[in-house]
């Protein structure tokens, strides 16, 4: 028998999603009988609104639905996308500016391979979702961290941006309302950060799944809007799963520059082709539609940030910076380490996370997923009994 040869090396460097890791754990110990709550996955609890699943069933009886269509998208979405991105963005672009993709993440993945090329530097804001720097890493560009703590509400200066640049700088990671942290910078920072990068010539790619889901009166504001000259040097990455409760719906888009998507177009004509037809019309229904699910959501996300915030602050030794987007909360937890709970003196966020699991069957994801240690993130979309149950629990282990 002959030496088989190795398997990739960018390929086995690549870790795991460290948040689906934690859920499918959580996930196992329940079917195993124990009764785990877990604030591991971002997915809303709800029912996807009925009138976007009736969408989904009225296409289903059109047999035109069942071929391959436009890689890149149907048409009636990548209207609905462009209309969408001009409403809430600031952002005028044409529906061939906009790729249509299997669920926010290839479209991260999409517009990295678009604009990064080896060994360029890509400057990532931390902490950070957990695809950001593997998804750099396929493209073969460097990521470089840049964190700013609870103490700034996660969110990076310019000075600390203009730090880490390099000649080898090329692209900007921006995310606001941020996975994992829930910070939102203001329009101010925004505008801040954006004339920075314009200044230097560096692209930017702005995740704004997160953009419909903000509390206490604030808004969004995208960084192209904010900065409008920005625009040519932006892809806008977005989706409807967390607005609409459409996670296993799996699509998301992405949209920028035209010589820059026709690029994302011919990647995406060879690795998947078009998105099931069904879902790109539930998404279109979805963003042509009322919003009034979407904002009932919305208002119970904030009744549960509200309650998850006022909870956790009361555990001595845990710092919680107020989010005000996203459905996240990333509390401070330093000074929960080195010290003794149930005979286990965790020294990471990782021990702290698994000590968790064991005594208090809580399942939340470590801030080593995202960045630094010393943090954890606990998603509240999951039902109000189980949020509080959970805090609660975690109030007797740590009392």
């Amino acid at each position: 028998m002959t030496d088989r040869a190795p398997l990739s090396r960018k390929l086995s460097a690549i870790a795991e999603s460290a948040t689906l890791k934690v859920d499918a754990k959580a996930k196992a110990l329940k079917a195993a009988g124990r009764p785990v709550i877990s604030y591991a996955a971002g997915e809303p609890d709800f029912a996807t609104p009925s009138f976007i699943v009736d969408a989904a069933a009225e296409a289903l009886q059109n047999p035109a639905n069942y071929r391959y269509t436009p890689a890149a998208g149907l048409p009636v979405l990548r209207e609905a996308i462009a209309a969408k991105t001009l409403r809430d963005s600031g952002l005028e672009v044409a529906p061939s500016q906009v790729i249509v993709t299997n669920g926010g993440k290839q479209a991260v993945y999409q517009a990295f391979q678009t604009v990064v090329n080896p060994g360029d530097e890509v400057l990532l804001p931390a902490p950070y979702w957990t695809t950001y720097p593997e998804a750099i890493a396929l493209a073969d560009g460097i990521p470089v961290e840049v964190f700013a703590g609870a103490d700034q509400d996660y969110k990076v200066t310019v000075a600390q941006l203009e730090a880490a640049r390099t000649d080898k700088t090329t692209v900007l990671v921006f995310v606001s309302p941020s996975n994992p942290t829930g910070s939102v910078y203001t329009p101010e920072e925004t505008a801040e950060i954006g004339r920075w990068a314009l200044e230097h010539g560096i692209s930017v790619i702005t995740d704004e799944i997160y953009q419909n889901l903000t509390y206490e009166g604030v808004r969004a504001v995208s960084i192209v809007e904010a900065v409008p000259e920005l625009a040519g040097q932006t892809i806008l990455v977005n989706g409807v799963a967390k607005t609409y409760a459409m996670t296993g719906w799996r699509v998301g888009w992405m949209a920028g520059p035209a010589d820059a998507m026709k690029l994302a177009g011919n990647l995406q004509s060879h690795l998947s082709s078009n998105v099931n037809n069904i879902a790109q019309i539930a998404a279109a229904a979805a963003l042509n539609g009322p919003q009034d699910e979407a904002e009932r959501f919305r208002q119970a996300f904030d009744r549960r940030r509200r309650l998850i915030v006022s909870e956790l602050a009361k555990i001595d030794g845990v710092e919680v910076p107020n989010p005000l987007g996203a459905f996240y909360v990333y509390p401070d937890v330093r000074g929960l380490l080195g010290r003794e709970w149930e005979g286990v003196t965790p020294t990471t966020s990782l021990e702290l996370a698994d000590l968790i699991l064991e005594k208090a069957e809580v399942a939340v994801v470590p801030g080593e997923a995202f960045g630094p240690s010393g943090y954890l993130r606990l998603s509240y979309a999951l039902g109000d009994a189980e949020l509080l149950e959970g805090i609660q629990r975690l109030q007797r282990l740590f009392s």
